[in-house]
Formats: C-alpha cells, sequence, structure tokens
C-alpha cells in the first residue's frame, strides 16, 4: 500500500475535528440542524487552515445516505462519503478555478447542473481558488448562483478575498477563516505524534508550529519531513536546522536585550545566527509577533484569546512585560514591521537587520517626551504655591524657577536629543 502523507491522513473527517475555526463550523451546524442552508457560500482565508476540508465534511453533512435528511456527522463509511473524501463522486464536483477559469467551462457547469444527483440530495459544485476565474467566467456565473435549481449547492474557496466580484460576493455566505493559533497547532501535532509513535520535545512542537505561520497543513508536512530527516525521536535542534530557525529561548533572549538596551549582546547573537545560517528575514518577523503579543499582554493580560502565544511564552511575556514600557514597546514594533518591510529588497539583510535593531534598543531606553513631561509636572507639583512663594522671597524670581526645570536631568536629556537624534521621543 502507498505511504499517505500525514497532511492526508490526518485530514478531518467531521465538523468537530477542525481546528481554529469554530466560528465557521459552528454556523454551519446550525444552519445543517435548522435546514437553513444556503444555496452558495464562499470560505475566504491563506493556504492550509482547511478551506477545501470543510467544503468536502460539508458536502458529505448534506448528502449522508447513513441519514434520512443532512446531518452535522456524517458517518464517513457510506459509498457516497467515502467517493466524497476521495473527490470522485459524481454528485460533487470539485473544480480547480485555476486551470477552468474560461467562459466555455463555466457555461459547460451550467448544463451539468440542471441534472439531478444521480445518489445523494444534492449537486454540490466545489470551486476552489475561485479568484482565478476570468471576469468573463464570473459573469456567465452570475444567473446560475443567484437563481440555482434547489437541488445545487455552490461552495467557493479562495486565498485572495478581494479578487472576488462584489457581484458573485453578494450572492453567498461569505465566512473569513483564521490563521490558526501557534498553541492550537502544537497541539494537533502532539496528538499526531502520539498515535505515530513519535517522540518529540515540547520546543521542537513550537518550532514546528511557529514555523507554519498558522497553517495546519503545513505543520504537518513539516513533521512529515522531519520524521523522513531524523526518525521517530526529534528534538528542537532537529527542527532548527533543517528549517532555518532561531529557538525560543534565542529569540525571546534577543528581545530582553532590545528592551533593555544591550547592544553588544544584539549584535553577538545576530552575527551568531548569521554564521549559523538562520533565516534572519524570518527573525524580524518572529520578533516583530513577539512584540506584538508583549504589547497585547500588557494591555488585556495572559487570558486574552487574541494572545498567540503557549504557556511557557506567556512566561516570558509576563516578566518582560513588568519590566518595560508600552509606549516603548509599541515604538519598536513599529520599527521592526517598518524593517520588515525594507528587508524584502535588501541586498545586504545582516547590516540592515543589524542598524534596525540597534535603533530600537535606543528607542526602548531613550527618555520619550511624556516622560519629561511628567517630570516637569512632578517639579511644577513640588514648588510652593504662589502666596507662600512670594511671603518667602521678596519678589519673583523667574530666572532661578526657569533655570530650575533646565537644570533637571530628564529635561537636558530631552534637550539633547532635540538637538541631535530624536529617536524614541512621540510625538
Amino acid at each position: 500500500m502507498a505511504y499517505e502523507v500525514l497532511a492526508r491522513k490526518w485530514r478531518p473527517a467531521q465538523f468537530d475535528d477542525v481546528v481554529g475555526q469554530s466560528h465557521v463550523t459552528r454556523t454551519l451546524k446550525n444552519a445543517i440542524e435548522s435546514n437553513r442552508v444556503a444555496h452558495a457560500y464562499l470560505f475566504v482565508g491563506p493556504r492550509g487552515i482547511g478551506k477545501t476540508t470543510l467544503s468536502r465534511i460539508f458536502a458529505k453533512a448534506l448528502n449522508c445516505l447513513a441519514s434520512d435528511a443532512p446531518t452535522v456527522t456524517p458517518c464517513g463509511v457510506c459509498d457516497l462519503c467515502r467517493e466524497i473524501a476521495a473527490g470522485n463522486s459524481f454528485d460533487v464536483l470539485e473544480i480547480d478555478g485555476a486551470s477552468n477559469n474560461g467562459v466555455d467551462q463555466v457555461r459547460d457547469l451550467r448544463d451539468q447542473v440542471q441534472f439531478a444527483p444521480a445518489k445523494g440530495r444534492f449537486r454540490i459544485i466545489i470551486i476552489d481558488e475561485v479568484h482565478m476565474l476570468s471576469p468573463s467566467a464570473f459573469n456567465a456565473l452570475l444567473k446560475t448562483l443567484e437563481e440555482p435549481p434547489p437541488h445545487v449547492k455552490f461552495i467557493f474557496a479562495t486565498t485572495e478575498g478581494d479578487k472576488i466580484p462584489p457581484t458573485i460576493i453578494s450572492r453567498c455566505q461569505r465566512f473569513d477563516l483564521r490563521r490558526i493559533h501557534t498553541a492550537l497547532i502544537v497541539e494537533r501535532l502532539r496528538v499526531i505524534c502520539e498515535h505515530e509513535q513519535v517522540t518529540i520535545t515540547d520546543d521542537a512542537l513550537l518550532a514546528v508550529a511557529r514555523g507554519a505561520d498558522g497553517g495546519m497543513r503545513d505543520a504537518q508536512s513539516a513533521l512529515d519531513q522531519l520524521i523522513s530527516f531524523k526518525g521517530d525521536t526529534l528534538t528542537e535542534d532537529d527542527v532548527l536546522a533543517v528549517f532555518g530557525l532561531v529557538s525560543r529561548q534565542s529569540l525571546e533572549t534577543l528581545a530582553g536585550h532590545i528592551l533593555t538596551g544591550g547592544l553588544a549582546d544584539i549584535l553577538r547573537l545576530v552575527a551568531l545566527f548569521d554564521s549559523a545560517g538562520k533565516d534572519l528575514r524570518r527573525l524580524v518577523a518572529e520578533l516583530l509577533d513577539h512584540f506584538r503579543n508583549l504589547l497585547v499582554y500588557q494591555h488585556v493580560g495572559g487570558d486574552a484569546g487574541s494572545l498567540d502565544a503557549t504557556p511557557e511564552q506567556i512566561h516570558t511575556l509576563a516578566r518582560q512585560a513588568e519590566a518595560s514600557d508600552p509606549a516603548r514597546v509599541l515604538r519598536v514594533a513599529e520599527m521592526l514591521a517598518d524593517t520588515e518591510g525594507r528587508l524584502r529588497h535588501a541586498l545586504n539583510v545582516r547590516t540592515l537587520l543589524e542598524t534596525a535593531l540597534i535603533r530600537c534598543a535606543r528607542a526602548s531606553t531613550t527618555v520619550t517626551l511624556e516622560d519629561v513631561i511628567k517630570r516637569l509636572n512632578a517639579i511644577r507639583s513640588a514648588e510652593p504655591p504662589p502666596a507662600a512663594a512670594a511671603a518667602a522671597a521678596p519678589g519673583p524670581n523667574p530666572a532661578a524657577r526657569r533655570q530650575q526645570y533646565f537644570d533637571d536631568p530628564a529635561v537636558k536629556r530631552a534637550m539633547e536629543l532635540f538637538d541631535g537624534d530624536v529617536v524614541g521621543i512621540e510625538e
């Protein structure tokens, strides 16, 4: 029997098996249970997060022969369920929009949907990468999509929803699928490794999930590649060696040096990463994710659903959040976002990265204008009331009071920054 890759072997077969898309699965299940199934659906989202998988599960739910009506739990063993899973069902037609994007193909499709289903309740048309259809093909599909025969359901999937004409979107129920959180990918990979009898460390699982960038299929394919490379015992070093990633601890250490202004340590780590062949562009992206999580933690804490981090990462975020100022963290995140865009066209990536991280370190330790204002307000509040000052002194002395402001260390530092480099001062 031919080997089946993990991404296909562990493809979800039920709505409850789909990871990270509960807002979509819950709506589809409610639609089936309440008999409110629409005639057209549009799934939008990045690669490898479950668009085609959800389309097939939905098709099985509508046509499963083991039930007298559409069901939220298709059996997966009847003839029609097996045919849909294999992609060779007569009643469920899967079309690649990239290779069938002409108006003639759409006209043929319009003729086919007029026929009743052979086995199931519905004829279901799944068009993957639907944004690749030509404008003429979209126009030819409009009338059929608006008033299809009662036995026809359309399911569209695309990675680029902004390329779909508004006239098509208005005729569909649109679902935006999200990138899957790293912690959910880690848990899914752990289950797979247990069943496949693969020994893998938690940091190795996290490294695979980080490299997948929110895509479950990419994570499973990477795990498959690692098993072929190293066998059934995997460590974080194996993952880092194959995919050029930086370890979690090294990434968090680098972030700590940025927050404390450790320029020498920053340059030493960048040189170490470069000599080890690490992907420096990916390093900037992961640093940006770290500071984004740090900023979220500082404002809403570690229980926020938007915090994409594992418990070990949250522990580090709590420690760094306590010792850093949110305004400075925001400034660092903005600089990293700008650097990420510039790196795409850079010839000397290391030099640009080093200068950017130096600027980030200075921004995280430089006195800001807000600090100066707070200090001035503190001095002002510490001054005696005007009446007491008039009684204590023979007359007003504005020159002495002005000199007191400018002798303050914070004010002096601010003046130096205004005269020279203004990095770290918020306007």
